[in-house]
């Protein structure tokens, strides 16, 4: 027997990939014995995917590297139903325009990071299995296998009961549909893995159940574990907002600077996870102590770039950092805002601005902010809330700098 030379796994657990593994044993024999295909889902819950699903990203990324087939699955259908793995709540339910739109706007960062063609990586949307089904044969066919005392041990159905929340019998079936979308995926394009968060390890072990049940299909799983910083927020998440993908919602500078600004502890497990260079050479970068470690975050920050934006973004994002902050010059190459000049000529209140420029979430933070010192106008620490931006402050430059701390500035200009 021909032996197919992947690594897949071993790559996976070098770079802190894996949580958990069904049949670990047989699922690396059939690595190294055939290209085997696997899939994750992608919910279309809003118009971008964020930093936080970049570890699912990367597990296509690698195993498609290793000499596998990735299959990227848009949940065009399982969108209208709503997961409630890790929710506390109902999602808001969404219009399917809202869901296409979504669904335009998140499929594009695939393509910087899978190959597709034929042969190669896939991308599949399970409302073409989804939204046809006829119901009262699906609860024949497919409802049949599921039990209803098991479905409530799961961690997703129990945290909401056991908090006395409201679980939906809509959000209940979203279990069912997700384990069909692994046999369907199956039929399809003889799809054995799944892979996904360590919260749907018991979404998708039923998936592997249905399979045997149904198809007489032996399915693996893998999950990754869930990623929080080392002072434990999570992942993704600024006083601004989510770090957004697509670069209409973050530009590449702010992008940049989210990952410049990593905490010393995740800085080697960040390099492993987020980027692509070499073991030897992080090995090399987590040498570093004191002062050094921020070359490691830079390092960081432009792989990370350049894998969302592009090299040549990535090292304009560090060019500019390099010129804002260690030769103290301000760049042109600044996140740019505008304003109408007329508007300016009113007055613009400070609040307002900090807002709009999307360095806080709200009237509120900005408010937060201003009295812990961290606004700043034109380099210079604002004291009153009330304060009101006029064509006065404009710079040489014909720019205002509005700053949140050392690291995030933005430049509002009038047109």
């Amino acid at each position: 027997m021909t032996t197919f030379k992947s690594d897949f796994l071993n790559v996976l657990s070098s770079r802190g990939f894996i949580q958990q593994v069904s049949e670990p044993d047989a699922l690396d024999a059939l690595a190294r014995e055939r290209s085997i295909t696997a899939y994750i889902g992608f919910d279309c819950t809003a118009p971008s995917l964020h930093v936080g699903s970049l570890v699912q990203i990367m597990l296509l990324y690698w195993l498609q590297q290793t000499g596998h087939r990735p299959i990227a699955l848009m949940g065009g259908g399982t969108t209208r139903v709503g997961d409630p793995s890790g929710k506390d709540e109902s999602r808001r339910l969404l219009t399917d325009e809202t869901i296409a739109q979504n669904l335009a706007g998140i499929r594009d960062v695939f393509a910087k990071f899978l190959s597709f063609g034929d042969g190669k990586a896939l991308m599949a949307n399970n409302a073409d299995w989804l939204n046809d089904l006829n119901y009262v044969d699906f609860l024949r066919d497919v409802g049949r296998h599921f039990s209803v005392n098991r479905m409530l041990t799961l961690d997703a159905v129990k945290l909401r009961l056991d908090r006395q929340q409201e679980l939906s019998f809509l959000e209940f079936n979203y279990v069912v549909l997700q384990a069909y979308d692994f046999v369907e995926l199956y039929r399809r394009h003889s799809c054995v893995l799944q892979m996904g968060g360590s919260d749907q390890w018991g979404n998708i072990v039923n998936g592997i159940d249905l399979g045997r049940r149904i198809a007489n299909a032996q399915l693996f799983a893998l999950t990754s574990p869930l990623i929080t910083t080392a002072s434990g927020a999570k992942m993704g998440k600024t006083a601004a907002g989510a770090v957004w993908l697509n670069a209409d919602l973050v530009s590449p500078y702010d992008y940049w600077q989210y990952w410049r600004n990593t905490e010393d502890g995740d800085v080697v497990r960040f390099l492993k996870l987020f980027t692509v260079l070499p073991l030897d050479e992080i090995a090399r970068l987590a040498a570093l102590h004191g002062q050094d470690v921020n070359e490691a975050k830079k390092v960081l920050a432009t792989e990370a770039t350049a894998l969302v934006h592009g090299r040549m973004a990535a090292q304009e994002a560090a060019a500019t950092a390099r010129k804002t902050f260690e030769e103290g010059t301000l760049a042109e190459t600044l996140p740019t805002v505008e304003i109408a000049r007329r508007e300016l000529d009113r007055g613009v209140g400070v609040l307002t601005a900090f807002h709009k420029v999307g360095l806080v979430a709200s009237n509120s933070e900005a408010r937060r902010q201003i009295k812990a010192g961290g606004l700043k106008v034109n380099d210079v620490a604002i004291g009153d809330d009330k304060m009101v931006l006029t064509p006065r402050d404009l710079t040489p430059e014909g720019v205002i700098k509005l700053s949140l701390g050392k690291k995030r500035h933005v430049l509002l200009k009038p047109v």
